[in-house]
């Protein structure tokens, strides 16, 4: 059996014709399992969807009650049998929730990632290495200049910034699933207690994080506090937000963004902001190149990002590699849109 015989490639995603799913289809299918909740991987108006709880749960606040025909929650390490394959899932580390899916017949395995760090992250289980035949790897950072900082020192510099600017409101741009909250808990792990405020679109998102455990502390809406009571605070907002209007409620507003993407200088510059946070959800290039190492894989496809470096660094180890090419992903957690409208979100 060849892994094409497991998995393929198809224009709504990765397919598995033996059990009749796509993996992060993106578009509507019979059945599609889902790695995570953003909106590149999670689309709305599938037949039936099997994912995690946590990202079934995200799914429905994003998208309300009907966003599938059916829903069936699975749990990390759990097996299940479809079409002759065998189906786990096993934790990736991206968000909450999120999953690596491992799917083996007749002794081949081929795991698809999904979106994965190997860094702790005190709001999602961490990233669990899976022995596979075939590995099926994000690559949005996949350029040796993309070697991310360490999240804890990242937030020591928002504090620095709070303790020399303490008249300033400081906003901070992040991704409304994961990375607001999971800047939130690193603010919190760095002793920081002060009540931290959120844009509209964080709010429900933020408030599931709260209720499944996870420790994020005293949390206020923006709306309707005084401008006079968000000096000296920390806002969380969605990174279009902070060339919006909205920030005309703020005292003196000092920008921040919390991304992969501001360790390119020329990228903080283009929003004009003044605190670059250099903290990723995703593996940078030695979490990409050590992941791939450590699987045993000796087949790698890549997907979604700077493709072609993987496959060559694959190449030069000994590895068989290929693009997949598939168009979609890589829409919204480090570089789609977010709204600004206090209402609600774009998804």
């Amino acid at each position: 059996m060849r892994p094409e015989d497991i998995l393929v490639p198809t224009p709504a995603g990765v397919c598995c014709k033996l059990g009749a799913f796509h993996i992060d289809p993106t578009r509507p299918v019979e059945r599609a399992l889902i790695t995570h909740a953003h909106s590149d991987h999670a689309r709305a108006g599938h037949c039936a969807v099997l994912a995690t709880q946590e990202t079934l749960d995200l799914m429905r606040l994003r998208y309300g009650d009907n966003f599938a025909g059916t829903t069936q929650a699975i749990r990390y390490g759990e097996s299940i049998d479809l079409g002759g394959t065998r189906v786990t899932f096993h934790p990736a580390g991206h968000v909450l929730g999120s999953a690596q899916i491992a799917v083996a017949v007749n002794g081949l395995c081929v795991v698809a990632s999904g979106d994965y760090k190997n860094v702790r992250d005190p709001t999602c289980a961490p990233f669990e290495l899976v022995r596979c035949d075939v590995f099926i790897t994000e690559a949005t950072f996949a350029l040796p200049v993309f070697r991310h900082a360490n999240a804890d020192g990242e937030i020591a510099k928002l504090l620095a910034s709070l303790a020399l600017f303490p008249e300033r409101a400081h906003l901070v741009g992040a991704y409304s699933l994961g990375k607001a909250q999971r800047v939130i808990a690193l603010l919190r792990k760095a002793g920081y207690q002060a009540p931290i405020y959120l844009h509209g679109a964080m709010e429900s998102i933020t408030r599931y994080y709260a209720g499944r455990g996870i420790a994020l502390g005293e949390l206020r809406p923006v709306r309707g506090a005084a401008k006079a009571e968000l000096a000296g605070t920390v806002t969380v907002c969605p990174p279009s937000a902070l060339s919006d209007v909205w920030t005309r409620r703020f005292p003196d507003p000092l920008t921040a963004f919390a991304s992969g993407w501001m360790r390119i200088r020329a990228r903080a510059r283009q929003y004009g902001v003044a605190l670059p946070l250099v903290i990723s959800d995703h593996a940078d290039w030695d979490g990409l190149t050590a992941t791939i190492a450590a699987t045993g894989a000796s087949e790698i496809w890549v997907t979604h990002g700077q493709e072609d470096a993987l496959v060559h660094w694959c190449a030069t180890h000994g590895l068989r590699a290929r693009p997949l090419d598939i168009v979609g992903y890589g829409d919204e957690d480090e570089g789609g849109a977010e709204a600004v409208s206090e209402g609600g979100e774009e998804t």
